[in-house]
């Protein structure tokens, strides 16, 4: 089947000065591409994060396949391989704006509904870089308590992996969680919202499987026994997602954790084209890719709701977050939150999360010489106040001293400040499919901003410029044109590029002066 996935080979000659976005998400600090040779193949492959069929231009122009794609950039040329009858090749206008507003509107229309609006007015907080795979009720209900005493606001609380028994199990285990219905009414009362970590994976030697396996709901091998997968948990059966019964049988799972405990929602993790092969016999014949976007269509269940992985789906109301990030100020860690970020909102994923504040790699945890950088761990913060959302993992009153507490606090309060903001874009973005985190080129084509991957528009009119070296007290911020207003009082007439004072206390931002918008 490898040799056979694509039949058409197509070449378009980049244009002077032509810039290009899309693909896969984890790519975002590549972008834009056009300068440089580049190549990836969405086939079976979005790099651990989101990504779409989707192609965009600074000139207006896209390209659009409604099933996965290699591309590649030489420098003169943007080479597509696919399927004949499904690439296309359109000019929307002249702009990055153009050309994703008719992406938008033909290929992936906004479906008129966001996530719960309180994930744009309040932090997440997630349990995995606290308990790893040793989340207990008692952990659970003092972190909760431990938010709100350090003066962090409460918001949504996701119970991550092995709340449960076995994989596929969907039932707390009661040897950690005695009281599920007394921990959720808690965490209610705490003024938090509760989500539950799930994966489509089944641990292949408990009573589930056996049912699953009886049933047919499990992807299988050309010899007709259940595929036996690995991921980063260990070996697994896997969900067939094509399969309307297997679906409606896990929907099932989840509405009764709904229903008996009030569950909010659910973090709907893996999931990933990876972890699916041509080869693998399932209901209705799929790319892996196809499976990846079976899996996202489960949330659309939920008003609460967060992926990591997603094929396609633009324009749902499905929360996307970030690949898990390094501790680390490198494009493995802070430095790939705006590049990512952007490119997630190019590709229709408006509804957009960084990754945990200071990162969200255990690896970093368990590693002998690991340290918590401070600074660094700050600075994660202040990049995030002004995403869509933000989302808090390790315990910051754990690893920092007062000070740098402080300086996380009044971030997380800067999101809750501007959160009513932030909906409103998140509205927009629903009947729309605007993105609400903005490329500087989205919103000022004629600027010359296409390079610039360091700081972002939120919504049309609040520039964002996080601080993103160690060690820096200041940094160059680019301003289009019009009267900027800054965070610390300033204010700046574009078009120029200014340095400005960014000591560890700021967040540089600045709104442009009202009734400048375009």
């Amino acid at each position: 089947m490898e040799d056979k996935k694509y039949n058409a080979t197509l070449g378009i000659d980049l244009r002077e000065d032509e810039y290009w976005w899309g693909g896969a998400v984890q790519d975002g600090t590549f972008m834009p591409f056009g300068g440089e040779p580049y190549s990836r193949d969405l086939y079976g492959d979005a790099a651990y994060n989101q990504a779409a069929p989707l192609l965009l231009s600074n000139k207006g122009r896209l390209v659009w396949s409604g099933e996965p794609f290699r591309f590649s950039f030489d420098g003169r040329a943007l080479v597509i391989e696919g399927k004949e009858e499904n690439i296309k090749v359109e000019e929307g206008g002249n702009s990055l704006r153009d050309a994703y507003r008719l992406a938008s509107q033909k290929y992936f229309p906004p479906a008129g509904r966001a996530p719960d609006l309180q994930f744009f007015t309040v932090p997440q907080y997630n349990t995995w870089m606290e308990m790893s795979y040793h989340p207990t009720q008692d952990k659970v209900i003092a972190y909760a308590e431990n938010i709100l005493s350090h003066g962090l606001p409460p918001g949504i609380l996701m119970i991550d992996d092995n709340w449960h028994e076995d994989y596929g199990t969907l039932k707390f285990h009661e040897g950690r969680f005695p009281d599920p219905q007394g921990m959720v009414n808690r965490l209610h009362v705490l003024g938090f919202r509760v989500l539950l970590w799930v994966c489509p994976f089944f641990s292949p030697d408990g009573e589930v499987y056996r049912d699953l396996k009886r049933r047919g709901y499990l992807l299988k091998n050309p010899d007709g026994k259940p595929v036996v997968r690995e991921w980063w948990n260990g070996f697994s059966a896997v969900l067939d997602g094509t399969n309307p019964e297997a679906v409606s049988w896990f929907a099932g799972e989840l509405d009764r954790l709904v229903e008996t405990y009030g569950i909010d929602g659910f973090k709907l993790d893996a999931g990933d084209p990876q972890y699916y092969k041509p080869e693998d016999i399932s209901y209705r014949r799929v790319t892996p890719n196809e499976q990846t976007e079976a899996w996202a269509r489960l949330g659309l269940r939920y008003a609460f709701n967060e992926y990591r992985a997603c094929w396609k789906l633009a324009g749902q109301p499905l929360v996307q977050r970030l690949s898990d990030k390094n501790h680390s100020w490198g494009n493995d860690g802070l430095a790939s939150l705006i590049p990512n970020g952007l490119a997630q909102g190019l590709n229709g994923y408006a509804f957009n999360c960084p990754d945990m504040v200071g990162g969200g790699q255990y690896e970093d945890l368990i590693r002998p010489d690991f340290k918590v950088d401070a600074e660094l761990f700050v600075r994660y913060a202040q990049c995030s106040a002004l995403f869509p959302m933000m989302q808090f993992s390790t315990a910051p009153w754990r690893v920092l001293d007062e000070a740098h507490l402080n300086l996380c606090i009044e971030a997380a309060r800067l999101h809750c400040r501007m959160g009513d903001e932030i909906a409103a874009l998140a509205r927009h973005a629903a009947e729309t499919g605007e993105p609400i985190m903005r490329h500087m080129a989205y919103v000022f084509p004629e600027g010359g901003f296409e390079q610039i991957t360091d700081q972002f528009m939120l919504g049309d009119d609040v520039l964002v410029a996080p601080v993103l070296q160690k060690g820096a007290a200041t940094r160059t911020i680019a301003f289009p044109s019009g009267t900027w207003y800054g965070d610390d009082g300033s204010h700046v007439t574009g078009p120029c590029e200014i340095e400005v004072d960014a000591p560890l206390s700021r967040l540089p931002w600045y709104r442009r002066e009202e009734g400048a918008s375009n």
